[in-house]
């Protein structure tokens, strides 16, 4: 009788492709590890942003489906100004809004509840200023006694940082003339000689130097406004109660892309997408620090200018609109 030969691979052999598979498996899940998505409550957040440098960080994390990982579709809606960006937040029309810090602790001081969710960026040397043009008269900050400077808005950040940085050079603040617009008529009214000078942030100075030849009185990012706190991202008091483990992934992520933008040339290539400049100009805007964390004391600065400033009249405790995770690693 003919014995029956298995040619098929010993009992051992199978055991040990068994484990080298499962080993392989295993190194790959620690390789590419994945946040837990089951706690999300919300898997598509909106968020509302302008063309502000400040955004860059944000931008970066979406082109590369970062927020994918936290089981987060991100959508970013563009509005023309930091006031219509949080119009939609109060409205209901975004969950999350890019704001500058003034303005949002403003409406703070006017009743409204916030949850910061975190910062966006902090001024560096000649991140904003006063800019004017070529033969407006208007050379030095203390060429006029009550100059006619331009701002985006009235009692904002524009406002405050003037007025800080004016009465370091020695002009009186409550001489000077504030009036608001945006940056085309502020370029008109300083071609028309309305106006001596105009408060601008990057990358608006930029653009404005590129196509008018405009040129900087004087930085506000000096003295008592060095490293000033300028931005951050903010969710309404219901919104951060209805979604927590949604926005604390928000928060992860960002904190993740703020941490990208340490390396200014991938700030750079990102905004020539979105802003007004060319590569070669945005090669050459001067940036600010984009800040890893959330910290209640050093936006606490900001409240507290404000205050001093009468700005608002009561002092904010900023530590009450940070999250408490974010609270304890401030």
């Amino acid at each position: 009788m003919r014995r029956m030969t298995n040619h098929g691979p010993p009992r051992h052999r199978r055991l040990t492709v068994t484990i080298i598979v499962l080993a392989l498996l295993s190194a790959c899940s620690v390789i590419s590890p994945e946040r837990p998505h089951d706690s999300v409550e919300l898997a598509k957040l909106r968020v509302a942003v302008t063309r502000a440098i400040d955004t860059a960080p944000l931008r970066l994390a979406v082109k590369r489906e970062m927020f994918r990982t936290a089981g987060l579709t991100v959508t970013l809606v563009e509005r023309a100004s930091q006031q219509r960006a949080l119009k939609a937040l109060w409205t209901g029309n975004v969950d999350v809004a890019f704001t500058d810090n003034v303005a949002v602790l403003k409406a703070v001081a006017n009743g409204a509840q916030v949850q910061l969710q975190g910062e966006a960026y902090i001024a560096g040397p000649n991140t904003m200023g006063l800019v004017t043009l070529p033969g407006s008269g208007y050379d030095d900050p203390t060429s006029k006694p009550a100059p006619r400077i331009a701002v985006d808005r009235l009692g904002g950040l524009g406002t405050l940082t003037t007025r800080s940085r004016m009465a370091t050079e020695g002009v009186d603040p409550d001489a000077i003339q504030f009036t608001a617009m945006p940056f085309d008529a502020m370029m008109d009214a300083l071609s028309r000689r309305e106006i001596d000078a105009a408060w601008l942030t990057e990358p608006d100075i930029s653009r404005a130097q590129q196509e008018f030849g405009a040129r900087i009185v004087t930085d506000t990012a000096r003295g008592a406004m060095l490293d000033f706190p300028m931005s951050s991202y903010a969710a309404t008091g219901d919104t951060a109660a209805k979604y927590p483990a949604t926005l604390a992934a928000f928060r992860e992520v960002l904190t993740e892309a703020q941490q990208l933008a340490e390396d200014p040339t991938e700030v750079r290539e990102i905004l020539a997408t979105f802003s007004f400049l060319d590569k070669t100009a945005a090669a050459l805007v001067a940036l600010g620090t984009f800040p890893t964390s959330l910290n209640a004391v050093r936006l606490q600065r900001v409240a507290d200018l404000m205050h001093d400033g009468e700005i608002v009249g009561k002092r904010i405790d900023v530590s009450s609109l940070v999250p408490a995770s974010a609270l304890r690693g401030s």
